[in-house]
């Protein structure tokens, strides 16, 4: 006789057949069953002590591997819970199955909502569960659009059909591989005729620049723009998502944008012809339109049907990938000539970098410069690391000191959506997903108490990870932004918390640190393994303000701030 399958197991077992190995949630009567099958048929799962936790884990998870994950919540409440995470999640273009409870199909309840309106309403759509002889098929459907749109997917399941029957026969259509790669992209196709435009441009171009954004790292055009640029005599530039694209290249800038160290804005600043393949070119990457000149033309390659800024002068629909090898075969066809631009800016990129740029020291006794803090650390990190990052002012310390292996490292939750408090559920799914690199999270006080009970799921997942506060006594970004434009600053300050007591009673170890001497408990912690969290509770100087924030300061306020 054959076995009887329920909704939940058929679910189960389809996702762990079909390559999904990490699944993160909260469960509630919508969904524990669900989470019973997927655990039994072999889905790792680690509970998160929040919804908004748990997706913002999934969509880390996918930033660093490349792989679905799956996120699961109940209906309702533990839905709407995941707003801000499964938001950002979309903006980022993360592949994400989330498996969520729903209203009964006997009718709704107190507690109920319109789903489908909500999560539309977020940019991800729904597939609901409701047919015994589909449910499979519909899974791997769900399954199917995560992969390949990379993009969040819902599956939900009323609570009323978990253990009814499934009529649909095993077997049927498999996805195949696992691993949605990150070059997963469109199929081939030909270059557009747009293409010979941009030849044109290269023909007359004296200095070109080549950007390359997240989606230039998902296309796997790594090499092609390498190899475009080798040809041209261009030189390389990156998106903050994007960072590590060009690592080893002795052209490359680095990051761009409001991150972009003084000499290396410079030399973007004079750039005449600038490539741009797979970046959003948002106000941060363009650093509100300062950064290039205004006889610059500003080329935009993009799966995107529309430019994405203003600034774009031309826009080549395409693959990254396959528009840099169609440029390289037209270079070659044409006989372009090739730039001198990179040994004409030889002298310039040997001495590029924040930490060759020179400043005052403004430490006090009891509260450490964030500067010198993030440049002794960057002396401390393990090469091989991931990096994650929460949202607020003090991000651009890590930006501007702290490099990244390769943009499959480099994690910044909420930038795509502007909020914080997801960073350390971020550092749960990175830490999961690439065991292999020891995880360094970066937050300030703000984001941190925001995201606190992510902090006890960091600590039980038993993975290693070192995370550095940034405890200015208040909501920075706000601080700087607004303090002089007559804000209240008794709701922006709320004054130093003590974090490594915090940290301690998780189970963490911890340090608190005020001066440079204090990292002695990195060293340690390294020296012994680097097993386990690691918390150091930085308490910085608040009036020190990130040069990236220097640009905002002066469109909002019409001054730029001084820095100490």
């Amino acid at each position: 006789m054959t076995p009887v399958t329920t909704f939940a197991e058929a679910i189960g077992r389809t996702l762990a057949d079909n390559g999904v190995g990490h699944a993160f949630g909260v469960v509630a009567n919508g969904n524990v069953l669900a989470v019973t099958q997927l655990t039994s048929h072999g889905v790792r799962y680690l509970s998160a002590r929040h919804e908004g936790g748990a997706v913002t884990m999934a969509d880390a998870y996918f930033r660093t591997t490349g792989e679905v994950a799956v996120c699961t919540t109940g209906s309702g409440p533990g839905l709407t819970n995941t707003a801000t995470g499964l938001t950002d999640a979309v903006k980022h273009r993360s592949g994400i199955l989330l498996l969520c409870g729903d209203t009964p199909v006997a009718g709704p309840r107190r507690i109920d909502i319109d789903q489908a309106a909500f999560l539309s309403a977020l940019g991800v759509p729904a597939i609901r569960l409701t047919d015994p002889a589909t449910v499979r098929s519909d899974t791997l459907d769900a399954l199917r659009r995560a992969r390949t749109e990379q993009r969040p997917v819902a599956l939900c399941l009323p609570p009323d059909l978990i253990s009814a029957h499934v009529t649909e026969p095993v077997g049927g259509a498999a996805l195949g591989p696992a691993t949605a790669p990150l070059s997963g992209w469109p199929p081939e196709r030909q270059a557009p005729p747009v293409v010979e435009t941009v030849l044109d441009r290269l023909a007359a171009a004296r200095r070109p620049l080549i950007l390359g954004g997240l989606g230039a790292w998902r296309a796997g055009a790594a090499k092609a723009l390498t190899d475009l640029g080798e040809r041209l005599g261009a030189l390389h530039t990156t998106s903050a998502m994007a960072a590590g694209l060009f690592n080893g290249s002795p052209w490359s800038l680095g990051v761009c944008g409001g991150f972009a160290s003084p000499r290396a804005a410079e030399l973007i600043g004079r750039a005449d012809l600038v490539l741009a393949f797979g970046a959003s070119l948002d106000r941060w990457t363009l650093a509100d339109g300062r950064l290039l000149g205004p006889e610059a033309t500003l080329v935009q390659v993009d799966t995107r049907t529309t430019p994405t800024a203003d600034r774009v002068d031309l826009l080549v629909g395409g693959d990254a990938a396959e528009v840099a090898a169609a440029l390289l075969d037209g270079a070659e066809a044409r006989g372009l000539p090739r730039s001198g631009w990179r040994t004409e800016a030889t002298d310039r990129l040997a001495c590029l970098g924040w930490d060759r740029e020179p400043y005052e020291d403004v430490g006090t006794g009891d509260r450490i410069d964030p500067r010198t803090l993030t440049l002794a650390l960057a002396e401390l990190l393990p090469r091989e690391r991931t990096l994650v990052t929460d949202g607020g002012h003090f991000v651009g310390w890590p930006a501007m000191y702290w490099t990244v292996p390769d943009p499959a490292a480099y994690v910044f939750t909420g930038a795509a959506f502007q909020s914080i408090g997801l960073g350390f559920a971020g550092a749960v799914g990175a830490a999961v997903g690439r065991g292999d690199r020891i995880t360094v999270v970066a937050l300030g006080d703000g984001g941190a108490l925001m995201g606190l009970p992510e902090l006890e799921t960091l600590v039980r997942a038993g993975r290693s990870a070192l995370v550095v506060i940034y405890d200015d006594g208040g909501y920075g970004m706000e601080v700087v932004l607004y303090g002089e434009l007559g804000a209240d600053r008794d709701t922006m300050v709320f004054g130093d918390t003590d974090f490594a007591a915090t940290a301690r009673a998780l189970g963490a170890r911890t340090a608190t640190v005020r001066s440079v001497a204090d990292l002695t408990a990195v060293r340690d912690w390294r020296a012994e393994g680097a097993e386990g969290v690691l918390v150091l509770d930085c308490k910085v100087v608040p009036e020190v303000v990130a040069d990236c924030l220097a640009g905002l300061t002066s469109v909002i306020s019409g001054r730029k701030p001084s820095t100490p």
